[in-house]
């Protein structure tokens, strides 16, 4: 019998980091050599060109109005997240794709789950380093979301919302996903394939994973 085909949404959006693609939607790519029934798209608040940061242009191949039934979101992070948490059809979309799905962030992507309400009385954590007069985004959601125990952390997997740290911790998070929803093997094989397993190892010795 055919394995089951597991479907993934990266939800894309103007000033998404570039770094968070690769990281996300990069990875699925290359998990999709070890398990071909693994199926993946862009999703955006209308189909068609998303600018992400610093002018690179991507499509989405899906609005939130046709998007298919998917599995698992993967929600990037970047500048653009400012915007996105006061944008209510993206927290509406949210709030209807946390229904029997998992929901992902990965860096300040956790703080549009945040607004959305999908981390309220669960542990979460997202991009902790930043540069120059910037804010922390960990510490803008420890002082904005009072309900959400914040950590500081690789990621942490509350169940069904997955939460992940800064910026290159977004391939931890889609490993992680990927060994959640289609087992450790095919992890274990995506993280050789793309030369990862090294550093993958490294983070786990080096920083806190919180599974609950």
């Amino acid at each position: 019998m055919a394995d089951k085909i597991v479907r993934f949404a990266v939800f894309i959006y103007d000033d998404v980091e570039p770094i968070d693609i690769g990281a996300t939607f990069g990875v699925l790519s290359m998990a999709k050599r070890v398990a071909p029934h693994i199926e993946l798209f862009t999703v955006s608040e209308l189909s068609g060109a998303v600018r992400l940061t610093n002018d690179l242009m991507v499509g989405a191949q899906y609005g939130f109005d046709d998007c298919p039934e998917f599995d698992a979101i993967i929600v990037n992070g970047g500048p653009g997240w400012e915007a996105q948490v006061k944008n209510t059809r993206t927290l509406e979309f949210l709030q209807r794709s946390a229904t029997n799905k998992i929901v992902s962030a990965v860096c300040t992507g956790g703080l549009i789950l945040a607004a959305a309400g999908l981390l309220d009385g669960l542990p979460a954590t997202t991009k902790k380093e930043v540069t120059g007069t910037e804010h922390s985004p960990l510490e803008l959601l420890a002082s904005g979301y009072p309900a959400i125990d914040v950590k500081i952390a690789r990621l942490v997997d509350a169940g069904s919302v997955i939460t992940g740290g800064g910026v290159c911790l977004g391939i931890d998070v889609t490993l992680h996903l990927i060994a959640k929803t289609l087992g450790e093997q095919i992890a274990s094989e995506t993280a050789r394939i793309i030369e990862y397993t090294a550093a993958l190892q490294a983070n786990e010795q080096r920083m806190n994973t919180v599974v609950i």
